[in-house]
């Protein structure tokens, strides 16, 4: 028999948004690991906020829900609180009641600026990694490097001379015009600085994200957002090793963008074995060839294709392949911030249990 579409009915239904999650969620082993990092994170959140006043929305459910926002590829902090309103998932996620209200989305872009003053990213991250090193998922020993361009919320029109003079055939045309960083910038972004990848591709207003990969497990142990210059890769790896405390030497796997005399140089006093790709194209390599031909350099080089997933999910899922934010430090905040999310995702993988073989 058919039976009758009746509308719905109004009426008081009790029932706990815990129930409602499926205990196999993968968000179930996210949340727990984002709790026992924010755990780890209580002195730096209280620091963010003053003792007196008005009680705030806790950070740690700001957090979260920027985490969600990572995680869930949504576009942007209205549509996050828009869909706070209605997903029963992303209430239990952050830590919010069925009858709770939601904030303003505007509520983010006030408290970004004491999240960025607290590198409270970078704190998330090195929280979460405790956590990672208790359950020894990581080695300590060896790690891989790379850089990304991650472009910048600016058109090219924005790129004008720093002399203001117009271009001779009105804004936007610049035909004629030899345009550089030395002596244009944009007007909507002036930290971006044009870029070009590799040759033969178009410049673009860009940033540049790197990240510090532990090899054996694909976990970020490091990251940062810097300007676009040609030896900002380095610089960021450089100062990324440097900060590894070391028992023992370490290797450092990187691509062939790494090759450079300097830089060896550096990992050299610093007691880390450069596994970075040979480049023999133009010139001699300055990896040495004893060390290229040692057993571990083929392994480091075949694990470092690792981190280019990392940067494949930061921006396919992370919405960074176009950042929202304007000026180096917000960007750095949200690159940092969306590393500490992909471990969350990657240490879900590490720890779920292993099929039992036949």
């Amino acid at each position: 028999m058919r039976g009758a579409d009746m509308g719905q009915v109004e009426m008081l239904v009790a029932f706990s948004l815990e129930d409602r999650v499926p205990a196999d969620h993968p968000l179930r082993t996210i949340r727990r690991l984002a709790d026992g990092a924010l755990r780890e994170m209580r002195s730096v959140l209280t620091t963010m906020y003053s003792h007196t006043g008005r009680p705030s929305i806790p950070p740690e459910r700001l957090i979260r829900a920027l985490l969600l926002q990572v995680l869930f590829s949504i576009r942007s902090e209205r549509q996050l609180v828009e869909q706070l309103h209605y997903n029963l998932l992303y209430r239990w996620f952050v830590g919010m009641g069925i009858e709770e209200q939601v904030w303003d989305a505007t509520t983010f872009t006030r408290n970004r600026q004491r999240l960025i003053d607290a590198d409270a990213g970078r704190a998330l991250m090195g929280a979460i990694l405790s956590q990672a090193r208790r359950q020894k998922l990581l080695s300590d020993e060896h790690f891989s490097v790379d850089g990304t361009l991650i472009e910048a919320w600016a058109s090219h029109k924005s790129f004008q001379s720093k002399d203001d003079d117009p271009p001779a055939g009105g804004a936007g045309d610049f035909r004629g015009q030899r345009r550089t960083n030395d002596t244009h910038a944009s007007i909507t972004d002036p930290q971006a600085r044009s870029y070009r990848k590799a040759p033969g591709q178009e410049a673009r207003l860009a940033y540049l994200g790197h990240a510090l990969m532990d090899s054996r497990h694909g976990l970020v142990v490091d990251g940062c957002a810097t300007q676009a210059t040609g030896t900002a890769e380095r610089d960021a790896a450089g100062q990324m090793i440097d900060r590894i405390k070391r028992a023992a030497e370490l290797t450092l796997a990187a691509d062939k963008g790494y090759d450079a005399q300097a830089f060896v140089e550096h990992l050299t006093r610093a007691r880390v074995r450069p596994h970075i790709a040979q480049n023999t194209a133009n010139r001699r390599s300055a990896v040495p060839d004893a060390i290229a031909c040692s057993p571990g350099y083929a392994k480091s080089i075949s694990a470092r294709r690792k981190i280019e997933d990392i940067f494949g999910w930061l921006k396919r899922v992370g919405g960074l392949r176009k950042v929202k934010l304007r000026g180096v430090a917000k960007v750095d905040s949200l690159f940092t911030f969306a590393l500490a999310a992909y471990n969350l995702v990657r240490m879900r993988t590490l720890l779920m249990p292993q099929p039992q073989s036949v």
